[in-house]
């Protein structure tokens, strides 16, 4: 079988699939083309893929394609055949190779030397040019600041984070080419942090050479701090402007910082220039932070930005399973769902209660059931179980929202007072015990259609806007307290 197959059926498919898809996921491929052996009904064209996170990836969401397009132009079937790519020992004195520009030499060549477009487009080219970085060695392994348990194998997957998962595989697999910036958001304790570290493990796995360096925005400004003080911002660029991954944990923390914006602006800017990644967490999407120069907020948001939503019931519960296994602790599937439907705010939180039911189980030398988790989360449920008054609930909303307390009684209809009111109403509705008819009397005598209307509506926009529900999430923490 000649190479002109993988060719045209990459031509076909270059037609099909989005330019970035292709140029991302396809492109890169290296075929090593092969007749049908004598046990074999099909052909096989058999593809390296250079790292396990892009062979996952293809297999799931491109494979059928690929071995479609290629049985089409062959006009017989044609098996695929995806292996990863054994990594190649680097020769004396040779350059490092970007991670952003990591894909089989071979792939690139033979496609951007014979690949055409249809209809009489230009030819394709091999990707983004390759971006020299020199030869600097890497740093030690110690000064990644990574968390080496925080992989994609640990995280649990679910509803609640599968756009910030896809995308952080996206980038794992393809570093610098999409979604640069990524800036992923959401509450405390959904597992941001996890995320960005599975990003880096994952990198410096498939590409020990890469500078990859996480650290806290608070320790950011402290760098910047102390740079200033000694006058020596030549070291700070040095440390920064060098790096192929960025990974910096609530950028929020840089509100208010002036020369630490501007400080953090020069390395963004320096950073994407030279194709390097940056990915960056946050407690509210950029248009939301305050306080912080809107050449950075638009810069943000200028990649991808994805939420991190509160857990589902079903995640909650693979989540408890999950950490007792790690702690070498069966957990029956009644316990775990007991926890998960009495405690919804985020992981941590979870991974606490979990904690505090393992230890009484020990220190108790009782087997782990719903009653002795009951009892062991005692006061937690007694917390859960106070009653939130609907008072508290109109002024933790018109605090939020800046506006006033008396606003939620009158009678005023602008957007910027009806909305607060409508989720102040929702937030009634679903964390008291309060009927429709008295929630309207506690909102200035309206109809109780009126509050079933707000509850309905906020309630189905939460499912669609992850901006609201985010924000309704921040409420609930808050009046939980």
């Amino acid at each position: 079988m000649s190479s002109d197959l993988w060719l045209r059926g990459c031509e076909r498919l270059a037609a099909e699939l989005p330019e970035q898809q292709f140029n991302t996921w396809i492109r890169p491929l290296a075929p090593e083309l092969r007749a049908a052996g004598p046990g074999d009904t099909v052909e096989v064209v058999a593809v390296q893929v250079p790292n396990r996170f892009k062979l996952d990836w293809i297999r799931s969401q491109y494979a059928g394609r690929i071995e479609h397009a290629l049985s089409e132009v062959a006009g017989h079937p044609v098996r695929l055949e995806l292996t990863l790519a054994p990594r190649a020992e680097p020769l004396p004195g040779a350059a490092e190779r970007s991670p952003a520009n990591s894909g089989p030499a071979n792939a690139a060549s033979l496609l951007g030397a014979a690949l055409e477009r249809p209809n009489g487009a230009p030819p394709l080219t091999a990707g983004p040019a390759a971006n020299p970085r020199g030869t600097n060695p890497a740093p030690a392994a110690t000064t990644h600041r990574l968390n080496t348990a925080l992989t994609f194998d640990t995280l649990v997957a679910g509803r609640a984070n599968q756009m910030a998962r896809t995308a952080a595989l996206h980038v794992a697999g393809a570093p610098g080419q999409m979604y640069n910036p990524l800036f992923i958001y959401g509450g405390v304790g959904l597992g941001k942090t996890h995320l960005v570290h599975a990003v880096g493990n994952a990198l410096l796995k498939d590409n020990p050479q890469a500078r990859v360096l996480y650290l806290h925005a608070e320790q950011f400004i402290s760098d910047v701090v102390k740079n200033y003080q000694r006058k020596t911002f030549d070291e700070l660029k040095a440390k920064y402007h060098s790096l192929d991954l960025l990974l910096i944990d609530d950028v929020q923390f840089f509100a208010g910082k002036d020369r630490t914006q501007e400080e953090f602006f020069n390395a963004f800017e320096a950073l994407l220039t030279k194709r390097a990644h940056i990915i960056m967490t946050s407690d509210t999407y950029p248009k939301g932070l305050v306080d912080i120069d809107e050449r950075l907020t638009s810069r943000f948001d200028a990649g991808l930005t994805v939420a991190i939503e509160p857990p589902e019931l079903e995640m909650r519960v693979a989540i408890l399973m999950r950490k007792a296994a790690a702690e070498h602790t069966e957990m029956p599937e009644d316990v775990a769902f007991f926890i998960a439907k009495n405690v919804r705010a985020n992981v941590r939180e979870l991974e606490g209660a979990l904690r505090k039911v393992l230890a009484y189980s020990r220190f108790s030398h009782k087997d782990i059931n719903i009653a002795l988790a009951r009892e062991a989360l005692k006061d937690l449920l007694s917390i859960q179980n106070r009653q939130i008054g609907v008072e508290n609930i109109q002024k933790t909303v018109a605090d939020f929202y800046k506006i006033k307390v008396a606003d939620m009684y009158s009678k005023k209809r602008p957007a910027s007072i009806a909305r607060p009111r409508q989720i102040a109403m929702y937030l009634a509705k679903d964390m008291t015990k309060k009927s429709l008819p008295e929630i309207g009397e506690l909102f200035g005598g309206r109809d109780h259609t009126t509050v079933l209307h707000a509850v309905r509506k906020i309630g189905a926009e939460r499912s669609t806007n992850p901006e609201l529900n985010q924000q309704l999430h921040v409420l609930e923490q808050t009046l939980k307290g």
